[in-house]
C-alpha cells in the first residue's frame, strides 16, 4: 500500500469524527440509486461523493453524475482487475468507502482486502433468497413472482468474495399480491431503495466515524 495513502487512512482512524468520508459509487446501469445517493448527501459535512465509477461507457449513471457535477470514469472488466491501476484511482481520490449501486461485476479480492467492511452493496430481494449468480435486476423480480411470494424487499450487505454472500446490514420489505407482475414487484421494491438506501449508507458511515 502506498505510504501516503496509508498515512491518510491512519489519520482518519485517529480523528474520524472531524474528517469528511470520501465515497465512491460503483454502478453499471441507469443510476437512479446513484443520483439519489448524490442528492441525499449534497451539502453534507460528513460524506463527500468523490467519484462515480461504471464498467460501461453507455451507463446513464455517468450522465447523471455529470449533471450533478460529480467526477466519473469508466473502468471496464479488464481494468477492474488491474490492482495497480484501481488502487491508484482510489488513492488519487482518497476514497474511504465504496457503495455498489447496481454494479454487475464481482469486486476483485484486492479491493475487498483494502476496504474491509467499507464496501456495501444493495440487492433487490430479501437475501439469502434470490441471490447469487444470475440474480440481478428483472431476473430477481421474475423469480420472486414465480415463487409465489407474498412479500419482497431489499437488502444492504457488506461485500465479500461470495456473490451476495456478505454480512447483512439491513433489510426492508413490502407486501406483494398474486396479481402483481414482475414489473409491479420491481416498482414496489424500488420505492424501498429510494427511501432507505441512503439512510443505511449514512448510518454505516456514522458508525465508522465514531469507531463502532
Amino acid at each position: 500500500m502506498n505510504s501516503v495513502f496509508f498515512v491518510l487512512l491512519q489519520v482518519k482512524k485517529l480523528y474520524p469524527i472531524y474528517i469528511m468520508i470520501n465515497l465512491a459509487i460503483f454502478v453499471s446501469g441507469g443510476g437512479t440509486n446513484c443520483e439519489n445517493i448524490i442528492r441525499y448527501f449534497e451539502g453534507s459535512d460528513q460524506v463527500n461523493i468523490a467519484l462515480v465509477i461504471s464498467n460501461r461507457s453507455d451507463a446513464y449513471a455517468l450522465v447523471r453524475a455529470e449533471r450533478l457535477k460529480v467526477e466519473s470514469m469508466v473502468i471496464g472488466k479488464q481494468k477492474l482487475n488491474d490492482e495497480a491501476f484501481v488502487m491508484g484511482v482510489m488513492r488519487e481520490h482518497q476514497i474511504d468507502f465504496i457503495v455498489l449501486a447496481g454494479f454487475l461485476l464481482m469486486v476483485p479480492n484486492f479491493l475487498i482486502d483494502a476496504y474491509p467492511r467499507r464496501i456495501i452493496n444493495i440487492h433487490p430481494a430479501l437475501l439469502p433468497e434470490f441471490g447469487g449468480k444470475g440474480m440481478w435486476g428483472h431476473h430477481v423480480h421474475e423469480a420472486v413472482k414465480a415463487a409465489g411470494k407474498t412479500e419482497t424487499g431489499m437488502t444492504v450487505h457488506y461485500v465479500s468474495e461470495v456473490c451476495d454472500g456478505g454480512e447483512i446490514i439491513a433489510q426492508f420489505s413490502t407486501p406483494i399480491s398474486p396479481n402483481d407482475t414482475p414489473d409491479d414487484i420491481a416498482a414496489k421494491e424500488h420505492v424501498l431503495e429510494m427511501k432507505y438506501f441512503p439512510q443505511v449508507i449514512e448510518e454505516v458511515v456514522r458508525k465508522i466515524k465514531i469507531g463502532d
